[in-house]
């Protein structure tokens, strides 16, 4: 576990739990050094220190916090680690996000190639029942296809999980291993799937609003 007093505001996430850069965490470690660390940096520990280490602990009490919320969640845990891979998921990031909305323009979205024909079906669908919303219209064949839609995304949620998880544990074999290939591969790997994720989940989220979910 890190000491507090010597470590840098810039270090990594992982530094700072000392821990290694790995996908399978020791989550109830993680948590027993996060609130070791938050005992140590409690301002009450500081009230009477000079103002610039009064502010140091205070620096250092936000990056345990931001640093313990990304570690403790494996899909944040994953994209913090590709970021630090030098891989940006840009399309589905959350400064991609906030771009379009200040620019009013839609959010660059890479279509995985195997959903593309699902996808065009879905947003004939989608219009559809949006129109049909407008007119105060009620489409029962066109609410009973999209909810099938639904079940169809989430099922592919599931199984999209079921293999990060196993990309996981290929990161971190190939790490130990010192295999930069397979790293690399595992890499590549995750970032499509994570796309991949994040597109699903925005097609779920498109439908539940047409259907009022």
């Amino acid at each position: 576990m890190s000491d507090i007093s010597n470590t840098d505001i810039q270090t990594d996430f992982f530094t700072f739990f000392s821990l290694p850069r790995k996908l399978q965490l020791d989550t109830a470690l993680l948590e027993k050094n996060f609130y070791l660390l938050s005992r140590k940096l409690h301002p009450d520990r500081f009230a009477a220190k000079p103002l610039a280490e009064q502010e140091a602990a205070l620096a250092q009490s936000s990056l345990l916090n931001d640093a313990y919320r990304t570690l403790k969640d494996a899909i944040l845990r994953t994209q913090y680690l590709l970021t630090l891979e030098g891989v940006e998921l840009e399309e589905q990031s959350k400064a991609a996000t906030e771009a379009a909305r200040a620019t009013g323009t839609q959010k660059k979205q890479i279509v995985p190639p195997e959903l593309l024909e699902e996808v065009f079906e879905l947003n004939m669908q989608l219009q559809e029942m949006r129109a049909a919303n407008q007119m105060g219209e009620d489409e029962p064949e066109l609410r009973r296809d999209l909810l099938t839609a639904k079940d169809a995304f989430d099922t592919k949620m599931v199984e999209t999980q079921a293999e990060l998880e196993a990309l996981w544990s290929a990161w971190d074999t190939a790490l130990d291993a010192g295999d930069k290939t397979a790293q690399t591969s595992a890499r590549d790997a995750m970032v499509t799937l994570l796309n991949k994720r994040s597109y699903l989940r925005n097609l779920v989220r498109d439908v539940n609003e047409a259907l009022g979910l």
